[in-house]
């Protein structure tokens, strides 16, 4: 049974307006760690804020286990959130921040004191359990609102954005701490972010929304592999996979996607999806690794070369990104650090058409 289900729940927040939140259907099961992401005002922190009881949802049903919540008080619906704000009490110490939920819910000292205790134990913060939040870095703020989180040991636990005041170091080894804890608590949790690679290395499952609509629901591998239509596809993976506009021709038996004076051969595995297509418009798109440079390519297929013009050559360590031109379509293909071509130089790349992906370019749905 789903820890969290929502059906056909829509928000508006005034008649006539734009929703918000659009007809959204999600089931997170017991134990998920599940992740909403999306671009900024896609709907997903609304979403959250519904199931926290923050907001009223305009129609549809939302049930933590098996009770309906719509009407249920946010205080009264076994859930615990975390803000992107710490929202710590300046004039406490970390062990009255903790506890202050619990002492007004009537818990004894005891009990208090044991759950405050192990829960600073699992964070690794229990050396700073008397100090102020002024005394505090903010790597250590997020632990303890995240420690007033767990001491409540509630149904689910949801997260609102929790690492973006953070630097990106940090962030990185809060990601880490998280998965830990998810791993260790085994609660349920529903994460909102805007940050896809924080999606990609937390969410047991991800739910990718557009203009409040979920666009597709998977595990990230999937999601990254294969992209329901343009906008996950866009939105997952960076840099971003690249898209090229053209036409599937026949020459001589075989098919081609031709983009004006260049052309790829289509991998035989994708012809009869991209069969029906022939003579039309259609969408390819190619993450930058599946892009190489011809000068390290054993074999490279002429038929999958193209030449295109360097602009920008991005070294980002172990790796280098290639910003391209490929006629009028800017590209990037991401290759080895010892890659340095020049600025302004043009450059044969092979394209590995068996991990290429196509749109329609009308519904930008996925054909392969």
């Amino acid at each position: 049974m789903s820890q969290v289900k929502l059906e056909e729940v829509t928000k508006v927040y005034e008649p006539g307006s734009v929703k918000a939140v659009d007809r959204v259907s999600l089931g997170v099961e017991s134990k998920e760690f599940m992740v909403l992401v999306g671009p900024s005002g896609c709907g997903k922190s609304t979403t959250l804020r519904m199931i926290a009881g923050l907001e009223d949802a305009t129609s549809g049903k939302i049930f933590i286990g098996d009770r309906l919540v719509n009407h249920v008080p946010s205080k009264d619906r076994d859930i615990a959130m975390v803000f992107q704000n710490y929202a710590l009490y300046p004039h406490m110490t970390v062990f009255e921040n903790m506890a202050f939920g619990l002492s007004l819910r009537g818990y004894p000292k005891w009990e208090i004191g044991n759950r405050v205790r192990e829960a600073a134990e699992i964070l690794n913060i229990s050396r700073l359990l008397n100090r102020k939040p002024r005394e505090l870095s903010g790597g250590e703020r997020q632990r303890v609102a995240l420690g007033r989180a767990i001491v409540r040991k509630p149904l689910v636990f949801l997260f609102d954005e929790p690492l973006s005041n953070l630097d990106a170091k940090l962030r990185g080894q809060m990601r880490m701490e998280l998965n830990k804890l998810h791993l260790r608590l085994q609660s349920t949790m529903v994460y909102v972010t805007h940050d896809q690679m924080e999606a990609m290395t937390l969410g047991n499952r991800i739910a990718v929304m557009n203009q409040g609509v979920i666009q597709q629901i998977a595990d990230p591998a999937t999601l990254y592999a294969k992209p329901k239509n343009k906008m996950v596809a866009s939105f997952i993976g960076s840099p971003s996979m690249n898209f090229v506009e053209g036409k599937i021709t026949r020459r001589n038996g075989r098919m081609f996607f031709e983009d004006g004076p260049r052309k790829v051969k289509v991998a035989d595995e994708t012809l009869s999806r991209v069969g029906p297509y022939e003579g039309k418009k259609i969408l390819l798109g190619i993450r930058p690794e599946d892009i190489y440079d011809k000068l390290f390519v054993q074999y490279a297929p002429p038929e999958n070369t193209v030449t295109a013009t360097v602009e920008v050559v991005e070294p980002i360590g172990p790796e280098v990104y290639l910003h391209l031109l490929l006629g009028p379509h800017p590209i990037t293909a991401r290759v080895g650090g010892h890659e340095r071509p020049r600025a302004g130089q043009d450059m044969d790349i092979v394209f590995d058409m068996t991990k290429v992906h196509f749109f329609d370019p009308a519904s930008e749905e996925a054909i392969v």
